[in-house]
């Protein structure tokens, strides 16, 4: 089972993507954007290799406008070097990567000009995996798309629009049931008549059901009949209903336990399984860890040096409670630990917790700062006890000092991430 997360990371530094207003893509623009976003995803793929997460989704914005009129660049053949060099790591690493292109792809469209740009889109998606030079197992998601008013005659336009694809695109598409249209029942219908893999998302099916009353394991089963041997192991979309906001709407981080139940009911654990999640390679790594065979108590160490400074911020208590918890080295209280996690990051930091744990991140400069950073984060601290001034003030001096200074311990906590 390789379990991982889609696009972006958190908390992760130099890879973040760029993108501009259609307006100023002007060739030379383009060039910086592509080479800069490709940088970024060579970053990824590392920290994915690093961390053990052999399962990705590439954002579709890796470069810019690429289905657009406007790039007129060669840039698989520009960037084709750092193609081959991304795509060597993740062959090497055994990762397997996908993408899925947004909502605007839409195959069964009535009108003319919007299949023919998702046709361009499609060609986009799999010009990207074919210049990394990955097997057919590393796939496209696509929604079937909309009803307009006759769903039979949608699911028509649908399997004939896919007919009059590029073979080499036929063979990376798998299809996904939505939460507004085409449940399961629906997908798998057209999968079989198409002969295409399809990918149950467990929170579309909880939004979308069938009329069939089965539960989510005969689903993710009659999946997986579709799955051949040459599209790689069978994958799933799974993700969490944010309670706080409208339905479909998904989770901040991955509840372990509502995960772990989840795991525990698969018959068969040969299942690769995409988190659709707020927190991304955070989430991923926690239910990775969950689930390893591997229960060895340095992984949660790692993670504890991310997450240390944060659960100090917002619940100390709990800070203590995890470190009693990690003395036993020859105990792995994974749950436990995610659990205590979990509830830390639920509760609000107070004035004097946020101060406290600014004083121990100080501490890793107070013999290296220059007179100017020690009066500017001492004055911070004075105006934010007054309420002159934020916390973000603060963490951001802290960080740029971490990033000077290369506290490599600093850089990866995810104290400095962003609410």
């Amino acid at each position: 089972m390789n379990i991982g997360y889609a696009c972006l990371t958190v908390g992760v530094p130099n890879t973040k993507e760029k993108s501009c207003m259609l307006k100023n893509a002007s060739p030379e623009k383009l060039l910086d954007l592509i080479s800069y976003n490709l940088n970024s995803l060579e970053n990824i793929i590392d920290y994915n290799i690093e961390n053990d997460i052999k399962l990705f989704r590439i954002s579709s914005d890796i470069i810019p406008f690429a289905s657009s009129p406007i790039n007129k660049l060669k840039w698989w053949e520009i960037f084709e070097e750092k193609f081959q060099i991304i795509g060597w790591k993740i062959k090497k690493s055994g990762m397997r990567v996908s993408m899925h292109p947004g909502q605007y792809t839409v195959l069964n469209s009535p009108k003319e000009e919007v299949v023919k740009k998702a046709v361009e889109d499609l060609n986009y998606h799999t010009q990207v995996l074919d210049s990394l030079g990955v097997g057919e197992d590393h796939k496209i998601v696509l929604h079937i798309g909309g009803i307009y008013g006759d769903k039979n005659q949608a699911i028509e336009r649908f399997i004939e629009n896919y007919k009059k694809l590029d073979d080499k695109v036929k063979k990376r598409i798998v299809i996904e049931n939505d939460d507004k249209s085409y449940n399961i029942n629906d997908v798998l219908e057209i999968g079989h008549i198409l002969n295409i893999p399809v990918i149950f998302d467990n929170l579309h099916n909880e939004i979308n059901p069938p009329d069939e009353e089965k539960d989510e394991y005969c689903w993710i089963d009659e999946c997986r009949k579709t799955w051949r041997k040459k599209d790689g192991c069978q994958k799933i979309h799974y993700s969490q209903q944010d309670p706080l906001k409208k339905p479909g709407s998904h989770s901040k981080t991955i509840g372990i336990r509502q995960f772990m139940n989840f795991y525990e009911g698969l018959d068969i654990k040969d299942i690769d399984i995409m988190l659709e999640v707020k927190d991304k390679n955070i989430s991923a790594i926690k239910c990775i860890n969950c689930t390893s065979h591997d229960k060895s108590i340095k992984a949660l160490e790692i993670e504890w040096s991310r997450y240390k400074y944060k659960i100090l911020e917002s619940a100390p208590s709990n800070y203590v409670e995890i470190r009693k918890l990690l003395k036993d080295k020859d105990n792995y209280p994974v749950i436990d630990f995610y659990d205590l996690i979990e509830d830390s990051m639920e509760k609000k930091s107070t004035l004097g917790n946020s101060i406290n744990t600014a004083l121990h991140l100080w501490g890793y400069f107070k013999e290296m700062a220059t007179d100017r950073e020690k009066n500017y984060f001492f004055n911070s601290i004075e105006k934010y006890k007054k309420g002159q001034t934020s916390i973000a003030t603060i963490k951001n001096s802290l960080w740029k000092m971490a990033v000077k200074y290369n506290e490599s311990y600093l850089l990866n906590s995810y104290y400095f991430i962003e609410e």
